[in-house]
């Protein structure tokens, strides 16, 4: 193997045998000390992608704007948590919090919670943020219980995910295991699996994810919602219930493959909304396209009102950063929108009064 993560799950197949490519993510991304997101630093340029509150301030601030709203129309209440699932370097929140200054009572009431597991991403964090006096937590589940704000850019799509494939004999699941040469290999599993029940009929050859810790965080934040009340935003790429294969390596911006250095590469796959939606238990909104999402919200105001103090250079650099951001061939489409919350508020700002608002 070509790293001593890869060399780890080498041996663990040998010994125990092939896993599932969910086991696989979950230990190339978490592994307590040589998981990818335990110990890289893969927002930015350096990094090995690039999220939207690094491409401009405007995404930051207009989510912070949204979750402000949110807040008045839960009728303020004096403490709420506002928890960032997968926070990367604080700019999201930084920027929303300066963006919200203005909302009376709000960042008194606001109690900042942070789900990290990366401790150098955890200290720029801190640094950015220490005004807010955030907490940090490794998972959701140790948020403490309360009202609630939550926003989630970016985070669902690097949860595990198990891969199917439709043969003669029925849904059989794609695992990995060990070459002739003791690489790692993909291959499907022998007989029909026991996740044939939770996926449609269809032709062979056909390809399906199912992402279970996804479902199940879902499920936790409704549950949370509903018990105390509260929003939650979910922004990440993704689609409706299709089926298909989706998921896909990158490392230093450039695609790779799915098992080549484990440990060293990002791995993420679509999320499927649709699911999602049904897992919370709670009232959706959306998904709508990114793109739509935050022209609603004012994206062409606030970026003129940038520019009004801009020169020229930083002008073209705004409209780049808002074309990027909204545009339906870059960020506008593949990137929706999803928000949960309560039959009690009005429908949130980005979204039209039904669930079925499309990109």
């Amino acid at each position: 193997m070509n790293t001593e993560l890869g060399r780890l799950i080498a041996r663990r197949i040998a010994l125990a045998g092939p896993i599932s490519l969910a086991d696989f993510m979950a230990e190339a991304l978490c592994h307590p000390r040589l998981g990818y997101y335990r110990k890289a630093l893969p927002v930015g340029a350096a990094g090995d992608f690039t999220t939207a509150p690094e491409i401009s301030q405007m995404f930051g601030e207009l989510l912070g704007a949204w979750l402000a709203e949110r807040w008045l129309a839960m009728g303020g209440p004096a403490r709420v948590k506002l928890v960032e699932l997968g926070p990367g370097r604080g700019t999201l929140m930084a920027d929303a919090m300066r963006a919200t200054r203005g909302v009376a009572g709000f960042h008194s009431a606001v109690d900042l919670h942070l789900v990290d597991i990366n401790d150098q991403l955890r200290a720029l964090q801190g640094q950015v943020l220490a005004a807010y006096k955030p907490t940090w937590h490794a998972r959701f589940n140790d948020v403490p219980e309360g009202p609630l704000l939550l926003v989630a850019n970016e985070f669902f799509d690097a949860l595990p995910v198990r891969q199917f494939e439709k043969t003669a004999r029925g849904w059989s699941e794609r695992m990995v295991g060990l070459g002739s040469d003791d690489s790692l290999r993909l291959a499907l599993a022998p007989g029909v699996t026991p996740y044939a029940a939770a996926l449609p009929d269809a032709p062979v050859g056909t390809q399906a994810e199912l992402c279970e810790a996804g479902l199940a965080l879902a499920g936790t934040i409704g549950g949370r919602l509903q018990r105390h009340g509260g929003w939650a935003l979910i922004i990440d790429y993704g689609r409706d219930g299709a089926l298909g294969a989706s998921l896909q390596a990158v490392r230093g911006h450039r695609g790779a493959d799915i098992l080549d250095r484990p440990g060293e590469t990002d791995l993420s796959a679509h999320v499927d909304f649709a699911a999602l939606a049904r897992s919370i238990g709670r009232p959706t909104f959306g998904p709508v396209g990114q793109g739509k999402f935050l022209q609603r919200l004012g994206l062409a105001e606030r970026a003129n009102a940038l520019k009004a103090r801009a020169n020229a250079a930083q002008r073209a650099s705004i409209d780049a950063a808002s074309a990027r951001l909204i545009a339906p061939d870059q960020m506008g489409t593949l990137f929706r929108v999803l928000a949960v919350g309560d039959d009690r508020s009005a429908a949130p700002a980005g979204f039209s009064d039904t669930s079925s608002d499309q990109i």
